[in-house]
Formats: structure tokens, sequence, C-alpha cells
């Protein structure tokens, strides 16, 4: 089964779509978040982990 002309033109719009799409995600990214840094240690990534414990509904028991 082969595409119409229609199908063809399509298709080629989509992926050019696609492309600017990822060329400008990339240039974005370059541009604001490439050199960003995050100091991470154990103590403060157990920290995030941790879930304090929920109270029961309607109070204490």
């Amino acid at each position: 089964m082969s595409m119409t002309h229609d199908e063809r033109r399509l298709v080629r719009h989509l992926a050019t779509a696609v492309g600017v799409k990822l060329i400008v995600l990339t240039a974005l990214w370059w541009l604001f978040v490439h050199d960003a840094r995050v100091a991470v240690d154990a103590e403060r990534a157990a920290a995030q982990l941790v879930v304090a414990p929920m109270s029961p509904p309607g109070g204490t028991r």
C-alpha cells in the first residue's frame, strides 16, 4: 500500500515540525540549563525521600 500525495505531504510537514521543535528545545536547553549544577549530598536526598507519617482523619486516637 503506497501513500497518497497528501499523506506524504502530511508526513513531511510533521517531520519538519518535530525537527524544528527538537532544534528549539536543544537551543533552549543549551542556553539556560546546560551549565546548571545542583549539589546533592546523601543527607539531603534522604530528607526528600522520607515522608512524615500522616495523622488519622478526625484527630489523634
